[in-house]
């Protein structure tokens, strides 16, 4: 029988409980209703119990007592995931663990520029810490103020800082991770270079769960920015937006930390959902960019850099209009209008997401393909297309046309998947940038992943979870 199929025996909740105590379970229905639904609200699974270990050591008793009744977890962070990875099948027998209550931060070491955190700490906390210190963590996302360091390690999680920082791959130095049969790997390394062995963090990095629990992290640190620059940019077309960030990165000697692409349909409907959003030009444009250049020290001249870099690219014909920000309330402003595209789309009534990714000068040719593909497959569909086109990743989002039936739209979600992802697979691209596999991409990943690149994947799932208990039917098949 799978892991899947069999069901949690009764004896093992009262086992479960006795090692977290009744603080640590949670088994009223309306209680657990929230861990049982994803942030797009595409999928509500069904568990008998929700576990909140308060230590690394309760973790690993919980996995070791399911291991031994051969029960499913689910691991679960701030539940933000928009892959559907974090929530458990609707047959009901697998045992959802919360890593909520492993909050702490363990260590912060500022001349190390490194942060020791558990999986539980919500992402804007460790940025606060960080701060604190006198350092920087620059991990930013739209989610931040729930979102959990566990699921962003599970995801590799990007942000809006890639560029500059690199994904959670890039920012992470050492793992505590609970073994499938419970045994606890202390990989907990603050060093940056170590080259004894297989560097076995990157398993457990954007596995989603499906090979272990990361419990802690250390963390990389940086200084913090003394001296920001903003700015706000009307294009003609992608390809001048491709254009200007090589350029802007060539002028400032690569301090570009943001270079945001947004669609003009992008910014008419924030504005128009998500109050104190505000239009930023007199008149609309194709596209919009916004670039953010940050330096460790105050020399004064970033903002001139920036001007300067602009004013050369719109007498070229790159750059239609521009505002620098003069002050952090204006840079603050500019944000807030790239921020509110996702919470519009949401108040909208949501829409088809894409969360692709293709090298830096595929993303003017890779916008037109999938656009006209999508366009010809459903006329007047809309195109909501924005993204961190400094590390080539688009969010291609597809809204139904006007005066069309939403669900009838939002069932064929599938369908058009398989246009945007063989449009990203023609230029070498990524079905999933940042957001994971999960449930929802799972059968388009095995559709494009490569065989031997499968066939090894399941050889190391076999090896580090030979019961096939950790969160499964996820990424892999059950």
């Amino acid at each position: 029988m799978s892991a899947v199929a069999k069901a949690a025996a009764p004896n093992l909740l009262e086992r479960i409980r006795a090692v977290v105590g009744p603080k640590g379970v949670i088994t009223d229905q309306a209680e657990m209703a929230p861990y049982l639904l994803d942030e797009r609200r595409l999928y509500r699974g069904n568990a008998p119990m929700v576990v909140r270990p308060g230590t690394t050591e309760e973790v690993a008793a919980v996995v070791r007592l399911c291991a031994e009744a051969d029960t499913p977890i689910v691991p679960q962070g701030g539940n933000t995931g928009l892959c559907g990875g974090s929530i458990p099948h609707e047959s009901g027998n697998e045992i959802v663990l919360s890593l909520s209550r492993l909050n702490r931060v363990r260590e912060i070491d500022p001349l190390n520029h490194t942060i020791t955190v558990e999986a539980g700490c919500i992402l804007a906390n460790v940025q606060r810490a960080a701060q604190d210190a006198d350092r920087l963590f620059p991990l930013s996302l739209g989610a931040e103020g729930s979102a959990q360091i566990g699921g962003n390690l599970s995801t590799n999680a990007g942000g809006v800082a890639v560029l500059r920082y690199g994904n959670m791959r890039e920012l992470t130095l050492g793992l505590e991770v609970v073994l499938s049969d419970g045994r606890i790997w202390n990989g907990l390394s603050a060093l940056r270079k170590d080259n004894t062995g297989y560097d076995v963090k990157h398993l457990f990095l954007g596995a989603e769960g499906t090979l272990g629990i990361i419990t802690a992290a250390v963390l990389k640190l940086f200084p913090r920015p003394q001296e920001v620059a903003t700015a706000l940019v009307t294009l003609p077309t992608p390809d001048a937006a491709v254009e200007l960030l090589a350029r802007v990165r060539a002028a400032s000697g690569d301090l570009v930390t943001g270079f945001e692409l947004m669609g003009r349909s992008c910014i008419a409907l924030a504005v128009e959902r998500v109050p104190g959003t505000i239009h930023p030009f007199a008149d609309p444009s194709p596209y919009y960019a916004l670039i953010e250049l940050s330096a460790g020290s105050s020399s004064g001249t970033l903002s001139e850099t920036l001007e300067t870099a602009l004013g050369q690219a719109a007498e070229d014909g790159l750059v239609t209009d521009a505002v620098v920000a003069s002050n952090a309330g204006q840079a603050q402003q500019m944000w807030r209008v790239r921020e509110a595209i996702p919470e519009s789309q949401k108040i909208a009534g949501g829409g088809i997401k894409h969360d692709v990714s293709v090298p830096v000068s595929k993303v003017p040719e890779f916008i037109r393909a999938a656009s006209q593909a999508c366009e010809a497959d459903l006329p007047g569909i809309r195109l909501f297309i924005f993204g961190h086109v400094g590390d080539g990743n688009v969010h291609f989002n597809l809204g139904w046309p006007e005066g069309a039936d939403r669900e009838a739209f939002l069932a064929r979600w599938a369908h058009f998947n398989r246009i945007v992802h063989d449009v990203a697979s023609r230029f070498r691209g990524s079905i999933s940038a940042e957001h994971g596999i999960g449930r929802l991409k799972r059968e388009e990943f095995l559709r494009h992943v490569d065989p031997v690149e499968l066939d090894m994947m399941k050889r190391v799932k076999a090896a580090l979870d030979p019961a096939g208990i950790m969160n499964p039917g996820k990424v892999l098949p059950s």
